[in-house]
């Protein structure tokens, strides 16, 4: 599961046991991305506030398939497994179209957007391969690409905390040899409404 000792469900009490019982999915099934913070629960109250807010809140503007296109693109330039069968499998139920997910992956393991995406997703797209790879390479005029293909500056920062946050996810994971053994693949929190509710369904 992980390089490092983590608390089973079964296990857990006390404050590890509230988060697990926010957190968790059916049959108390815990993601082993969250278990890993176990022995620390405070730092798995933080991850969840940010994953919750960022990709699964209703405030955002930015569809929320694309928030999760952007999450299985950073994950794949990252190397991190773990994210992108979680997230593309979360990507594959948001977009309910078999052959659409399909040309989503190919593009990406082509390194070749042109035929899959429009102009605007190209643009969102080499902005976080920028931001992920070459990040100190970044100037306010891949922010002025942005603007260029329609984004206002709102959904330019939660592009931007995508990117982010899947980085931070992915060193996590790769960090700490997580891996997807006992995982239901591709379950997310929901109640977008309700950036309290973590549930996993």
């Amino acid at each position: 599961m992980t390089w490092i000792k983590t608390v089973e469900y079964d296990e857990s009490d006390g404050k590890l046991r509230t988060l697990y019982d926010r957190v968790k999915g059916p049959d108390n099934n815990v993601d082993n991305i969250m278990m890993a913070h176990s022995l620390r629960p405070h730092t798995m109250e933080g991850h969840m506030a940010i994953y919750k807010n960022v990709i699964h809140h209703s405030s955002n503007k930015v569809p929320k398939h694309i928030l999760e296109t952007l999450g299985v693109y950073v994950s794949m330039l990252n190397g991190c497994d773990y994210c992108v069968l979680h997230h593309f499998n979360g990507l594959k139920r948001l977009l309910q179209d078999d052959d659409r997910s399909q040309a989503i992956w190919d593009a990406f393991n082509k390194n070749s957007f042109e035929d899959t995406f429009d102009a605007k997703d190209q643009a969102l797209l080499n902005y976080a391969k920028r931001l992920t790879q070459t990040p100190q390479t970044m100037e306010e005029s891949d922010i002025q690409s942005l603007r260029n293909v329609g984004l206002d500056d709102g959904e330019i920062l939660e592009i931007n905390q995508v990117v982010s946050y899947f980085s931070y996810a992915n060193r996590t994971v790769l960090g700490l040899g997580i891996n997807t053994d006992g995982d239901i693949l591709g379950l997310s929190p929901n109640n977008m409404d309700d950036s309290d509710n973590w549930s996993h369904q």
